[in-house]
């Protein structure tokens, strides 16, 4: 098994909990929050989408999905364009509804092919370069790919722990 197999493996399990979790659910479940202060499943799997497609686009130097593909215009959140929910206060997170699961999956879908082609010309070598000089040390790709995974699968866990309640 190569590296690319192994994360194209990585986001695919990925993308087996986004479906997992939306599926079956109405709008009003979707946007339930245990508390006022907590994430609903909407946010999560937006956010976690969000991410994955913000920082894909960067190591792979083309625009994200998101306005691209018309995504921002269909979502029509009250945000700008380039918002990924980071840093997000619980009204901002209130704010993220959806008319159906359909819309959260299938801009995760879109994000998600985009992922994976990059993903098959992706060679070991590749993994060391450097992709973003913000951070001592600086981060290659390698280690970007495993933060989104890392990020997404943990923010997939918590939306499934709210459908488990529901």
């Amino acid at each position: 098994m190569t590296s690319a197999q192994l994360l194209t493996d990585a986001f695919g399990r990925i993308r087996e909990v986004v479906h997992e979790v939306v599926e079956g659910l109405t709008p009003e479940q979707l946007a339930y929050r245990i508390d006022e202060d907590a994430n609903s499943i909407a946010w999560l799997v937006w956010h976690l989408t969000r991410i994955q497609d913000d920082h894909m686009a960067d190591v792979m130097g083309t625009e994200q999905v998101w306005t691209a593909d018309g995504w921002a215009d269909r979502f029509a959140l009250p945000f700008d364009a380039s918002d990924t929910g980071y840093g997000h206060t619980s009204d901002e997170v209130a704010a993220v509804k959806v008319s159906s699961g359909d819309l959260l999956t299938g801009y995760y879908d879109a994000v998600h092919a985009k992922s994976v082609a990059y993903l098959a010309s992706v060679r070991d070598d590749d993994l060391t370069r450097i992709v973003d000089q913000g951070w001592d040390p600086p981060v290659t790709l390698g280690v970007r790919l495993i933060s989104v995974i890392s990020d997404d699968l943990q923010h997939a866990g918590q939306a499934a722990i709210i459908k488990g309640i529901l």
